[in-house]
């Protein structure tokens, strides 16, 4: 594929500290760098050298100007890009690009930039490793996907997954990797809800899912319910009680029969630990807690909170322990994952 000459942007793709190239206009430009939105010292020389930009990413990804006004793509590095046009944003065409810096992401690479603290990381991968299904939560922004590949970095390589995703981002190094990616073409759509019913059919031990926007969200949680365990997903919401109910309601959009109890019921069968992601003030990412799906009382579903950032703290680093111990620990002894004496207590410090 020829090279795209990002021209003025070039500086900010190669630096390791942007995450988000924003462009309103050609001499209108903006960054997020280290979690903080500023604008950018460099522009295009005019109009017409950002649109010519433009057009050749959206030639290079086979896309047709005249068909849309308003394209979603991967550049050949794996960054995101989203591009609207006039008269969809009147002043000028825009370009977004989230940059790819995920592919090494690792449970570890979490703990040394303070999302995470030792002890629960160690929680996390024993997790992932035993086998428990779990649901990644989290606002725009919040690094979901990261935490995404750096859980999944824990999965032993003799395991069949599967990956469904709208554009390609989840990164596994397992030798039996099936990756789906939805496909938007007219002449031939394939959305998440497709591929995961496919999925079903490819022997997988585990499914992934980029994120649960849509009706797949059903048919996420009766995989997880028959046989699929150890599956994990996204999905966008601000706190663990919002996560609940987002995900409510995308299983009753995608079976509208079906009762609000008996989709509770499928949700706590299904789920077992939410981790909740935030974003501090200063524009870091962290874990601020780690939640238990316990059950259900009478139609309300019963939670605990097992890691927590307590009130005050803004750091994954401060994530400790609240006493609650799991109530799938049996599952996990059954794997011959064990945890310390009085690992849960949270004056017990250290890791796992």
């Amino acid at each position: 594929m020829s090279k795209i000459d990002f021209g003025p942007l070039e500086q900010a793709l190669q630096d390791s500290d942007v995450t988000e190239i924003m462009v309103n206009s050609f001499n209108s430009i903006f960054l997020e760098k280290k979690g903080q939105i500023e604008s950018a010292p460099f522009k295009f020389v005019d109009q017409r050298a950002y649109e010519e930009m433009i057009h050749a990413i959206l030639f290079l990804s086979k896309k047709d100007a005249t068909s849309s006004l308003l394209f979603d793509g991967v550049l050949p590095d794996g960054a995101r890009f989203n591009i609207t046009l006039p008269p969809l944003s009147p002043k000028s065409p825009t370009l977004t690009i989230r940059k790819h810096l995920i592919s090494n992401s690792s449970l570890d690479m979490l703990v040394h930039r303070g999302s995470i603290s030792p002890k629960a990381a160690g929680f996390l991968s024993a997790c992932v490793r035993g086998r428990i299904n779990v649901i990644v939560s989290g606002g725009t922004g919040t690094g979901k996907t990261t935490l995404l590949n750096a859980l999944v970095s824990n999965i032993p390589a003799n395991e069949r997954v599967i990956t469904i995703e709208d554009t390609p981002e989840i990164r596994l190094k397992q030798p039996n990797w099936i990756q789906l990616i939805t496909n938007k073409d007219a002449k031939n759509p394939v959305n998440a809800r497709e591929c995961l019913v496919n999925a079903l059919r490819m022997r997988p031990d585990r499914i992934l899912v980029g994120e649960c926007r849509g009706g797949e969200a059903a048919d996420m949680l009766q995989a997880m319910n028959t046989g699929h365990e150890g599956s994990l997903t996204t999905i966008h919401a601000n706190t663990a009680n919002d996560c609940l109910d987002r995900l409510e309601s995308l299983v009753i959009e995608g079976s509208k029969e079906i009762s609000v109890k008996a989709v509770r019921r499928h949700i706590t069968q299904a789920i077992d630990l939410i981790v909740q992601l935030r974003r501090g003030r200063h524009g870091a990412r962290y874990i601020s807690e780690i939640t238990e799906v316990v059950g259900m009382e009478g139609e309300v579903i019963t939670k605990g909170t097992v890691f927590h950032v307590p009130e005050g703290k803004s750091s994954g680093n401060d994530l400790i322990s609240t006493g609650m111990v799991p109530s799938f620990l049996q599952r996990l002894e059954e794997k011959d994952i064990r945890f310390p004496p009085r690992f849960f207590d949270p004056k017990t410090p250290g890791t796992f």
